[in-house]
């Protein structure tokens, strides 16, 4: 099987590792068929997607829709590494799965808005699908309403043309769409656990995901939370797209 190739941003070490194992887990795969690339650390080497069978974007620290002057160059050189991807992966139909920072790249990649409006704070959220949702290959392994864990200061407030509403919760409209047939983005993170939301936020605690005062109320949502069906997504979609080398 060609390799799944996982681009990841988060320049803390435990939590980018945390968040490669809650990939690997979600996805069943091994560490040679899900290949990361840490575009913190370096620019991004030459990519031919021949050589993958699908490319997954994680969660980051950065923010899509912060202003210019606010982004580090390593956010700006990131983000225009990954939209010059994202304009072969659009025009190849290309197996692609964004997760929270990818939903925003995608988003703002394609024209639609990304913006403060509908934040969500650390946590479990209940997710609906829509009637494209249920209908949706990958989608459709999920139930139909679905607890998901989330955490972001923005979110999409106006689908890009042409993209097809998935996944919606009452606090964010947005939670996942499809553009063309293979490309997909989530707000809510399909590889967190209960245990690897709690790495999470101890690591990002003073961010800005939730207010630290309510740290008990908080974990003690994620304690009784079921979070279980996201990661049937991550299964599909390399079940759906894995291909031999």
């Amino acid at each position: 099987m060609k390799p799944f190739l996982l681009l990841a941003t988060r320049a803390e070490d435990e939590a980018a590792d945390d968040e490669y194992a809650g990939f690997l887990d979600a996805c069943h795969l091994t560490e040679q068929q899900l290949v990361r690339i840490r575009l913190e650390k370096a620019p991004m080497p030459p990519i031919s997607l021949a050589e993958y069978s699908g490319i997954i974007v994680g969660g980051s620290p950065f923010n899509a829709s912060d202003p210019l002057t606010d982004k580090t160059a390593t956010q700006l050189r990131v983000e225009s590494e990954l939209g010059e991807l994202l304009n072969v992966v659009i025009e190849e139909d290309y197996p692609f799965m964004g997760a929270c920072y990818g939903i925003g790249l995608l988003t703002t990649h394609l024209h639609g808005i990304v913006d403060s409006t509908y934040s969500e704070p650390a946590g479990p959220v209940r997710i609906s699908l829509t009637p494209d949702g249920v209908a949706d290959p990958l989608f459709a392994t999920v139930s139909e309403s679905f607890d998901g864990f989330v955490g972001h200061k923005e979110a999409c407030t106006r689908l890009p043309e042409g993209a097809t509403l998935l996944a919606s919760s009452q606090t964010c409209p947005v939670q996942a769409f499809r553009v063309g047939a293979n490309v997909y983005a989530t707000q809510f993170h399909p590889e967190l656990t209960r245990t690897s939301i709690i790495t999470r936020l101890r690591i990002y605690r003073d961010n800005g995901y939730f207010d630290p005062e309510s740290t008990d109320s908080v974990m003690a949502a994620i304690a009784s939370s079921e979070v279980t069906e996201p990661a049937k997504i991550l299964r599909a979609f390399v079940s759906r797209y894995a291909s031999e080398g």
